[in-house]
């Protein structure tokens, strides 16, 4: 068990790119909103901010550095939490579009998925619900022949893009492979 006083960080990833807008009303899609949870999630005592940015009109994960800076600036002012935006974006974003916000915004942490995966969330697309907008029932089922793709290369493109920059990273592992994956760019010594 591990000693209550251990300092733990208690990172808070704002909206991700997984969930869609008919899933909760409590899923921040503003610029506005993102930025009022982060804020209200720093001040309740979470050390780093995982944001992801999202169409303010239809919701849809967006990979648009002008979405991006109506909210970014205003928590860095407002909080002292560390910012780190993420290089995943989603699965439907090319590897170019998800650089694009953290070249522009220079972070000082990005999030880092070490691997390709399934996220196979097709099934939620089969649950009752009342779909607010035509793009969520597709974007989930296309996860059903879909994949998140992060090669090595592109993981060795992301690590060289955003290092020149001082970006550090936030490694995402969701299985043991990653890990794996991560000790090899240590060992190349470019993590």
């Amino acid at each position: 068990m591990a000693d209550i006083n251990s300092k733990v960080i208690i990172t808070c990833a704002i909206t991700g790119s997984i969930h869609t807008p008919s899933m909760s009303p409590y899923l921040p899609l503003s610029p506005e909103q993102i930025a009022v949870q982060a804020i209200d999630a720093a001040n309740a005592g979470a050390a780093m901010l995982h944001l992801h940015a999202r169409d303010p009109e239809t919701g849809q994960p967006t990979p648009d550095p002008s979405v991006f800076r109506q909210f970014v600036p205003r928590i860095r002012d407002a909080t002292d939490a560390i910012i780190a935006v993420t290089t995943g974006g989603s699965a439907s974003m090319s590897l170019d579009e998800r650089l694009q916000a953290p070249r522009e915004l220079r972070p000082e942490m990005c999030s880092l998925n070490m691997g390709t995966m399934n996220f196979g969330i097709f099934p939620l697309a089969q649950k009752e619900r009342t779909w607010i907008h035509q793009w969520e029932r597709p974007f989930l089922e296309s996860s059903r022949s879909g994949m998140f793709r992060n090669t090595f290369a592109d993981i060795e493109k992301i690590i060289c893009r955003m290092s020149e920059m001082g970006t550090r990273f936030e490694f995402e592992c969701y299985d043991i492979g990653h890990l794996y994956t991560l000790a090899y760019f240590l060992e190349r010594s470019l993590v």
